[in-house]
């Protein structure tokens, strides 16, 4: 029977998944599954993550009734799982932290990654200058220009950040970018994929470190309830977020499963949104078989998303399997849906999310008013919005 949570021994899950690579890139990518593979059943690894978990990064995380937003929308109680509050301000902290301490296991010097929102890029930054690692980001042009903040933050914490050019200038560019140099350097380099996407061992790696997420979720609405939530929701753009908190609670049947992409300025036209899973097909992306916006060649198409860390011609292969099962609902949300629910939750709560995160309660509002009182809906407030807030502005008018 097809596993809905684990990859079989080939890096699979039912079609999605495995190692497409060109020879250059087979021995480190074997060498870094082979040191997971170790690291993971090791006591002490697990016992120093863990520890960076709780005094560094200060899980558990929340799990806050978000009462004026549930009054607000009527219906389901809204519950948010407050990655905005870990350090660095997202989700991302969760998985850079094993990341790194792996590199530093195996006797690298140095970790590179990709980053589309920066947050990724952040979190691997703070995790290497913790643990005495250098580090270099390779970062999309336009992602640059529309995130300075974190662009900051990265050179505060000694990473070099490295702008791309090349393509679309976005997410899918700085990972090409970010691979073609750690293949020429892997003998003291790793490579610090920022979700759950890439060639075995990558979206199990990323997915394992993350799931912490949907551990803590569970048992804290097992208190707050006394019963299993009725749905979770979580933005989908590679798939970390969502990966974290969908994971222990896939084998819950009761329990509905919401991922939400990008729709960007509309469906109709390829190049305004990053549809993944609601216009995409079969193909190979980044060393993995999965869902891909592509043309009849099977050329990625250019992508947009208000939100920079969404803006990827793929998605993460488990995301894709849970899709081919039933097992999940991957929806939508339009730019102008995801800037109203950034709004609503400022006002009502607060809170300034990340504009990922939004779409997820973008999602939320559209959910909520449809089920009762007694329904209740965990959201996944990835990270916030300090990054955002000046293209926000400018967006709305503001400044």
């Amino acid at each position: 029977m097809t596993s809905l949570t684990h990859a079989d021994e080939a890096g699979f899950f039912g079609a999605h998944g495995g190692r497409f690579l060109p020879p250059f890139l087979e021995a480190p990518i074997a060498e870094v599954a082979a040191a997971y593979a170790d690291a993971k059943d090791d006591p002490a690894f697990v016992e120093e993550y863990e520890a960076l978990l709780a005094d560094y990064v200060g899980r558990p995380s929340p799990l806050f009734l978000a009462q004026r937003l549930t009054a607000e929308l009527g219906g389901a109680k809204v519950y948010l799982k407050r990655e905005d509050l870990n350090h660095t301000g997202a989700h991302k902290i969760n998985h850079t932290l094993g990341e790194v301490l792996l590199a530093k296991r195996m006797g690298k010097r140095k970790v590179i990654a990709e980053t589309g929102a920066g947050q990724h890029g952040v979190a691997l930054a703070t995790a290497a200058a913790l643990l005495g690692l250098e580090c270099e980001i390779h970062m999309g042009a336009i992602d640059i220009e529309k995130q300075h903040p974190n662009v900051v933050r990265m050179a505060l914490l000694g990473a070099k950040v490295v702008p791309v050019e090349s393509g679309g200038r976005c997410l899918k560019d700085a990972v090409d970018s970010a691979f073609g140099v750690w293949a020429a350097d892997f003998g003291e380099t790793m490579f610090a994929i920022g979700s759950v996407v890439g060639p075995d061992p990558f979206p199990t790696m990323v997915r394992d470190f993350q799931s912490v997420v949907g551990r803590e979720a569970r048992r804290q609405v097992l208190e707050k309830e006394g019963r299993l939530p009725t749905a979770l929701i979580a933005s989908v753009g590679g798939g970390s977020n969502a990966m974290g908190l969908f994971q222990a609670f896939l084998e819950d049947e009761s329990v509905r499963i919401y991922g939400v992409e990008p729709a960007g300025r509309g469906l109709d036209t390829p190049g305004d949104h990053a549809a993944t899973m609601t216009l995409g097909s079969p193909g190979v992306l980044h060393g993995m078989q999965t869902i891909v916006l592509q043309d009849e060649a099977g050329e990625p198409w250019p992508v947009h998303s208000i939100a920079s860390g969404l803006d990827y011609p793929g998605v993460g292969p488990q995301h894709a399997h849970l899709r081919d099962l039933g097992r999940v609902d991957y929806v939508t949300a339009t730019d102008d849906e995801t800037l109203d629910a950034f709004q609503l939750l400022c006002r009502t709560e607060g809170i300034i999310p990340a504009i990922e995160s939004s779409h997820a309660v973008a999602h939320a509002m559209k959910l909520a008013p449809t089920l009762g009182a007694d329904d209740v809906i965990v959201v996944n407030l990835s990270g916030r919005g300090d990054k955002d807030i000046d293209f926000v502005a400018e967006r709305l008018g503001m400044s």
